[in-house]
């Protein structure tokens, strides 16, 4: 759900923000070199606000209690997360303008990357497809074949999913979905989360 989440948002950037990405650094990098060079009609100022929000964000996530079981700190960091969306969607509404939106958002998206690597679920980055889609071409067909081809598949379909609702409602249309889908996030991790610790309690009585 969390890369079906990053195609959403890619959406909302990318043609809500004005050719910016907040969840792919890698397109952010290669922006930001072009509109350095000034070929390309984009705004350096835009990628690097980016940027930095998304490694503010990773920063946090990452350094948030360090010798904490990862399980255990993925509700709260989606929950931060679901709240840094909900601020991304106030600003939209509102009209505050592009950068209220975009730091927000990239903040949000750097705190889903350091969570999901803490995790260290092979082959869903759940915003980076290069290496997975190496995989399924270079590596031989097995369990991962099935991991990787439905994180490709959830990317792409937020992506089409996000256009479609982006050229009917607007980049608010595309933050209201996300925030609703954090929220369903957050509420099932807290849920197995609440499973699993009662599972170890009955191990140790």
């Amino acid at each position: 759900m969390l890369t079906f989440v990053s195609g959403l948002v890619g959406a909302a950037s990318f043609l809500g923000l004005g050719r910016v990405f907040v969840a792919n650094m890698t397109g952010n990098v290669v922006f930001l070199g072009f509109a350095l060079s000034g070929v390309a009609q984009l705004s350096a100022l835009a990628a690097a606000v980016a940027l930095t929000g998304f490694v503010t964000g990773a920063v946090a996530g990452g350094s948030w209690r360090r010798d904490a079981e990862a399980g255990d700190l993925f509700a709260p960091l989606v929950a931060v997360q679901t709240l840094l969306a909900a601020l991304a969607l106030a600003a939209e509404a509102a009209g505050w303008g592009r950068y209220a939106v975009l730091v927000p958002l990239a903040c949000g998206m750097g705190l889903q990357n350091a969570v999901v690597h803490r995790l260290g679920v092979p082959d869903l980055t759940t915003t980076v497809m290069t290496r997975t889609l190496t995989g399924l071409a270079a590596d031989r067909p097995g369990p991962a074949t099935v991991r990787r081809g439905v994180s490709v598949a959830a990317l792409a379909a937020g992506a089409l999913s996000g256009g479609l609702l982006h050229s009917r409602t607007g980049a608010e249309g595309v933050l209201v979905a996300v925030l609703a889908l954090l929220i369903a996030v957050v509420l099932a991790a807290g849920r197995w989360r609440r499973t699993r610790a009662r599972g170890r309690e009955g191990e140790h009585p």
